[in-house]
């Protein structure tokens, strides 16, 4: 089924039972974010918000909000458009699978974008302040688009297949923008648009940007989609969305035709403004930095147009359909991709980019001992790779030691690599380079460091979930917590100076005779119970605040030849530092407010 519009798609899930309207008037201020965030924590359905205070339109919100759902989206869709990445990549798969591929080049032609004179989006006009202004965490330094769809074209160029389509967060209020004038934006010269701005920057024209919001759902997913090289974002929503992307010309400006509603506007080449606080997807506050502006000129929305919007947080969250899509669509590229490499994680849990996860094969020297080698090649073409560069921590394992290790089984991963790995060999640092910029671990901003954990060979060890005879911790630390077998969390003091790391020393100085031998991963934290609650846990406080270069100790630990390593435990240091971006609280004052809707007789009782 293809979906003309986002109020289409609603229609339907609300027909199959995936979606519920919300009739009392509710608050865009930190309100709705709420909801969301407890229907989508109970794997609720998509919400439609039928009155928002302070606006005349209507919100919806997690419509992707689970795996189930957003293959329900796309479900006639799906398995055409993976045909064709795959085709895209690898043109050569054609003549090896014909029966395969024979339909995918006509998928790909029957789905360019096309242009039309008119289109629901010219309905009417609005201003910035009457949009539904929703601001999902007490510290936002205002209201957010936070399902944008950000296209713009070189100068000079009107060919619509050299546009970029990219999801760049907006800031709609606050800071020092002057309301319905002016709006934030925030990404970085390294992104499509980014590459659009250095180029707008030698030229004359006005950088001129649309931001489209709504529209049928494969529109969102195709902004945030890595495509193989010319394969443009529009021929993709068109090939997901099962329609042909419509646009259209309004004053210099291109618009998305069946968007919901559409800001146009001028990008600034030289004025840049605060923009943030932002509670995003790594669980803490981007923290305010100075990014461009862009002069508003209109706001188009079409006749009942619908606010799409969700909530950024701690993952798992409603974004994370996204990376679930992604993987559906290029999980056989990965070999094409990365020769050798059996699959990939990029962790959600611990927010996508700190922790990566993988599988490899390891055919050097098979007659001798059998040791990483092959996968550290391979590991650094992960690390020099797009997206896959950001990542902190890669833990790679080869697929040999045992043929049916998943990276999704994440428990079992970490079981096979902690018995088997070797800290005084396996440790590979990168130190002062760069890393996610959302990512505030590290030295400064956009600045880190990473490690490669690469794990290859027999079992060395027996893990364990027991505490050996005679075990003690220095003064201050305290509730040793055993997250699985092998990894054991510790209460520490609380962290007082960065760079002031004398508690671990006093740690691993005072385990040197212990007998910790099934023990190979000791966790810093100030709440063990905490960390070893749930896997989901251990994954997001270890992974998020450590800086590899800063924060791995180890027991019995060594230089030899600039390569660290450690004969004990290694120690991974995932206290909270100073220097951290505060991590996201919600509001005690809202949620007592937001109670009444959950409680006996309110109309979101069902998922109280």
């Amino acid at each position: 089924m293809a979906y003309p519009s986002l109020e289409s798609a609603a229609l339907d899930l609300e027909k199959h039972g995936h979606l519920i309207r919300i009739s009392e008037e509710v608050d865009p201020n930190l309100e709705v974010a709420e909801i969301h965030r407890r229907i989508f924590d109970a794997g609720g359905p998509a919400l439609l918000f039928e009155r928002v205070k302070g606006s005349p339109f209507r919100a919806l919100s997690n419509l992707y909000g689970t795996f189930e759902r957003t293959e329900f989206l796309f479900r006639h869709t799906l398995d055409k458009v993976a045909k064709v990445i795959e085709l895209k990549a690898d043109p050569a798969a054609l003549l090896r699978k014909p029966t395969r591929y024979l339909s995918a080049p006509v998928t790909a032609l029957s789905a360019l974008p096309m242009r039309v004179r008119s289109g629901p989006v010219a309905y009417g006009t609005t201003t910035i302040d009457q949009l539904p202004l929703v601001k999902s965490w007490p510290m936002d330094g205002g209201a957010f688009v936070t399902l944008p769809q950000v296209f713009t074209l070189p100068p000079g160029d009107n060919n619509i297949m050299h546009s970029n389509l990219g999801m760049y967060r907006i800031q709609l209020t606050g800071n020092e923008y002057i309301t319905n004038k002016e709006v934030g934006l925030h990404y970085q010269l390294h992104r499509g648009i980014g590459v659009h701005h250095t180029q707008y920057n030698t030229s004359d024209e006005p950088f001129r940007c649309s931001v489209f919001i709504g529209g049928p759902p494969s529109h969102a997913f195709a902004a945030i989609m890595p495509l193989p090289e010319g394969l443009s974002e529009l021929t993709f929503a068109g090939m997901l969305g099962g329609r042909r992307f419509r646009y259209m010309h309004r004053n210099g400006h291109v618009l998305s035709a069946d968007a919901d509603f559409v800001i146009t506007g001028i990008i600034s080449k030289d004025i840049k403004k605060p923009e943030g606080p932002f509670g995003d997807h790594l669980g803490y506050y981007s923290l305010a930095h100075d990014f461009p502006v862009m002069e508003v000129e209109k706001v188009y929305y079409r006749k009942n147009a619908i606010w799409h919007f969700t909530v950024v947080g701690r993952p798992p969250a409603e974004d994370s359909s996204f990376g679930y899509l992604i993987h559906k669509v290029v999980e056989k590229l990965t070999p094409q991709e990365f020769p050798g490499i059996v699959e990939i994680n990029a962790v959600d849990a611990a927010g996508v980019h700190p922790l990566l996860l993988a599988v490899g094969s390891e055919r050097y020297m098979p007659f001798r001992e059998r040791k990483p080698e092959e996968i550290l090649t391979q590991a650094n073409h992960i690390l020099g790779s797009g997206q896959t560069s950001l990542a902190k921590f890669l833990f790679i394992a080869a697929q040999g030691d045992a043929p049916e290790l998943n990276t999704h089984d994440m428990a079992s991963f970490f079981q096979h690599v902690l018995s088997r790995v070797d800290w005084r060999r396996d440790l590979h640092f990168h130190t002062r380079t760069t890393i996610d910029t959302l990512d505030y671990s590290g030295t400064g901003w956009n600045e880190g460091s990473k490690v490669v954990v690469a794990c290859c060979g027999p079992q060395r060890r027996t893990l364990t979930d027991t505490l050996p005879d005679g075990f003690s911790l220095p003064a201050g630390f305290s509730r040793p917590r055993f997250v699985m077998p092998g990894v054991l969390a510790v209460q520490a003091p609380a962290f007082a100076e960065y760079g002031a790391y004398a508690d671990c020393t006093t740690l691993t100085e005072h385990l040197r005779q212990a007998q910790t031998e099934g023990i190979p991963l000791i966790v810093l934290t100030e709440d063990s119970d905490f960390l070893a609650a749930a896997l989901n846990n251990f994954l997001w406080v270890t992974f998020t605040r450590a800086n590899p270069s800063h924060d791995l100790h180890g027991v019995a630990s060594f230089v030899e030849h600039k390569h660290w390593g450690c004969r004990g435990p290694l120690v991974i240091d995932a206290r909270i530092k100073p220097h951290h971006a505060p991590p996201l609280v919600t509001d005690a004052e809202i949620s007592k407010r937001v109670d009444a809707l959950f409680a006996k007789g309110g109309s979101l009782q069902k998922w109280g």
